[in-house]
């Protein structure tokens, strides 16, 4: 069960971003950090791959209504990443089941996705484009924080995901009202560009 605790960290945070979890624990253990991350995560092109899609996340995060859409989009992948690379930790160590640790890493990829997807809704309610940038900014360096924390403290980085995620449910509850508004807005817009569509066609004949 050794392991269980870095597979927790990493689906919390492959729920956020799955591409930096990818490239930190690729990294970590391609430098010889720590001897918990398979080769298959340390080879180069699984390296530039989830490096060149780590960039375009950290643009497409930071811009309003797009990174809602980029949620949208990963919302499979981050929970199916968060399963993976549980696998993956547990087959290395051998001291956890591969479905169990897959199970603990997707479904916890997919609550943290849940989180910050429903958070960016309600921040998206608003017009101005800095609480993104802050959010996606905030998002990125707790992920790297906590994977790099967890090469050395698994156990403690696990209670502080554990903790941010709890925290992070309860904060998406009391937002569910800003993301309703949200979506309705969303549906206004698409009507309102449907009628102006068929406007501009006019009447046939």
């Amino acid at each position: 069960m050794s392991v269980l605790p870095l597979v927790f960290t990493s689906g919390w945070a492959s729920g956020i971003n799955a591409y930096a979890v990818v490239l930190l624990l690729g990294i970590f253990g391609a430098t010889g950090l720590t001897d918990e991350v398979p080769a298959s995560l340390q080879r180069t092109d699984v390296l530039v791959v989830a490096g060149i899609l780590f960039l375009c996340e950290a643009v497409a995060d930071k811009i309003p209504y797009v990174d809602s859409l980029w949620d949208t989009v990963h919302t499979v992948i981050r929970p199916v990443s968060g399963a993976v690379i549980g696998a993956l930790l547990a087959g290395q160590s051998g001291s956890l089941s591969d479905i169990t640790a897959g199970a603990v890493g997707g479904s916890t990829a997919l609550a943290s996705h849940f989180v910050k997807a429903g958070t960016r809704m309600a921040i998206n309610t608003s017009p101005e484009p800095f609480t993104n940038i802050a959010m996606s900014t905030a998002e990125d360096l707790g992920v790297g924080g906590i994977v790099t924390f967890a090469m050395f403290n698994p156990q403690a980085a696990a209670v502080i995901a554990g903790v941010l995620l709890l925290i992070g449910l309860a904060l998406l509850l009391y937002l569910w009202t800003r993301i309703r508004r949200f979506l309705r807005r969303r549906a206004q817009r698409r009507e309102e560009k449907r009628l102006a569509q068929a406007s501009a066609t006019g009447p046939p004949g």
